[in-house]
C-alpha cells in the first residue's frame, strides 16, 4: 500500500484534528516503555515491511537515516522479515530501501 504523500498533506488540512490525535497518540507510544529511539525506528520498519506498506517503509527508512541508524541495520531488519512475511514482501521492501538510501 502506497499513500501519497501530497494526500496526507491534504487529509491533514480536512481533518486537523484527528491528524493532531494520530500524531499525539504516536508520541505517546514512543515514550511509554524504555524502547530507545533508534530502535523504535527500526521495529516500525520492520512492521512497515512486513505489512507491505511502501509508503511507510521509505518514510520510515528515511526518518531512521536522518536519525543516524545506517543503512546496514535499515537493510537487516527488511532481511529479518523474511521468515515472517515471505521473500516476495521483503524483496519488495528491500528495493524501496535501496531507493531511499541511494537518494541520501
Amino acid at each position: 500500500m502506497k499513500y501519497s504523500p501530497k494526500y496526507f498533506t491534504e487529509f491533514k488540512k480536512r481533518y486537523p484534528g484527528v491528524a493532531r490525535s494520530f500524531d499525539q497518540l504516536g508520541a505517546e507510544c514512543a515514550k511509554a516503555g524504555p524502547i530507545d529511539e533508534k530502535t523504535q525506528h527500526l521495529i516500525k520498519l520492520g512492521v512497515a515491511t512486513a505489512l507491505g506498506h511502501e509508503g511507510n517503509v521509505q518514510k520510515l527508512a528515511r526518518r531512521a537515516l536522518e536519525d543516524g541508524v545506517s543503512p546496514d541495520e535499515i537493510r537487516q531488519v527488511v532481511l529479518l522479515s523474511t521468515t515472517i512475511a515471505g521473500f516476495p514482501t521483503m524483496l519488495a521492501a528491500m528495493q524501496w530501501v535501496e531507493e531511499v538510501i541511494a537518494a541520501k
